[in-house]
């Protein structure tokens, strides 16, 4: 943050001096308010990043062609905030003048138009608008196939992309598919323990667990934990993630002590890693209880499940959907130690959310 505080300050004083030495619309004004508002973007202050994105397209609509490059740039820059406040309308609309003018402005396989379309699709798959988001992410593909090497890490990203959106879809064998492309370029493109392949095997165990091929999918999760571990700190959150995966693909297998091992080991990580109260711990705890649970521990699944609940009960709104599964987990448990009138409690208490 303190690198950033700086180069708002440099970029700042930058903008004053041409304030006072250049015309009130001069393209290096415009220059200097997207570099501003990039820096804002990348603290987060989407608000004040958007203020000077806009000032900066302002002054390129009054001094440059109306379909120059840099006014696409300002377009893309503007959807990117829209799209990480989660105005995804605005996000689309933006995305698309921008695509508008490169395709006036650029050759017609340029990587600029990909990258257009690929945000297009990033939009549409947020906005659960999976078969427009698919089409999106093809059109960038296609672009990319033609504009770029084999290999190049971009294609990586596109085949990515459309598994997720398949995924998305509950098509799992075509969403393996595009993952598995995927993984295949990164593992000519990038060093073996980058972060993205471990993103790629990550990807797959989920579509093989989805598929129910746990011991693909087991190795697969094993293979994205095992780079993982090289290249994050130990209490990173992404490993706990990690843990979670594996120890769901061991509770399906029926390797409940394995399954618990891999939940607390998840739980461990987060209670370092992310505040008390963050609903991630829950998910933990309901699964260690869930584990507990399969094992005929029913006083280890009871505390577990009752910390889940403690936490939801601070972390979600009231009414929300996974009060009912804490609440029928713990009926379940009443029910299996005979306790059937609090076991009837807490299946009334899911019934009623």
């Amino acid at each position: 943050m303190g690198e950033y505080s700086k180069a708002l300050s440099s970029y700042e004083r930058s903008l004053e001096i041409r304030k006072i030495a250049l015309p009130p619309n001069h393209p290096s004004l415009a220059a200097s308010y997207n570099n501003i508002g990039v820096v804002y973007d990348n603290m987060g202050e989407y608000s004040k990043a958007l203020s000077s994105y806009e000032q900066s397209l302002e002054i390129r609509k009054v001094a440059l062609p109306p379909n120059h490059p840099s006014l696409a740039d300002s377009y893309n820059n503007i959807g990117t905030v829209y799209d990480n406040m989660g105005e995804y309308s605005k996000a689309l609309s933006s995305y698309e003048r921008s695509l508008e003018i490169q395709k006036k402005a650029l050759p017609p396989n340029h990587p600029s138009l990909a990258t257009s379309c690929n945000n297009i699709g990033g939009v549409y798959n947020n906005m659960g608008e999976y078969s427009k988001a698919l089409s999106s992410y093809e059109r960038s593909l296609e672009i990319q196939k033609i504009a770029l090497p084999p290999k190049h890490p971009d294609l990586a990203y596109s085949y990515n992309n459309i598994g997720g959106v398949y995924n998305n879809m509950g098509e799992y064998s075509k969403a393996l598919l595009s993952y598995e492309r995927s993984l295949e370029i990164r593992k000519i493109a990038l060093p073996p323990n980058h972060p993205d392949l471990a993103a790629s095997y990550n990807n797959t165990g989920l579509m093989y667990y989805n598929m129910g091929e746990c011991s693909k999918a087991l190795s697969s999760y094993e293979r994205s934990f095992e780079i993982l571990k090289l290249v994050l700190p130990p209490d990173h959150p992404d490993l706990a993630t990690s843990y979670n995966n594996i120890g769901m693909v061991y509770d399906n297998m029926g390797e409940y002590s394995k399954a618990l091992s891999s939940y607390e080991r998840s739980l461990e990580i987060q209670k370092e890693a992310l505040p008390p109260n963050h609903p991630s711990l829950a998910t933990s705890c309901n699964n260690i209880g869930l584990a507990y649970y399969n094992m005929g521990e029913y006083s280890k699944a009871l505390s577990s499940y009752e910390r889940s609940l403690e936490i939801r009960k601070i972390a979600l709104p009231p009414n929300h959907p996974l009060f009912a599964n804490c609440y029928n987990n713990i009926g379940l448990v009443y029910y299996n130690i005979d306790e059937y009138s609090k076991a009837l409690q807490y299946y009334e208490k899911a019934q009623e959310i």
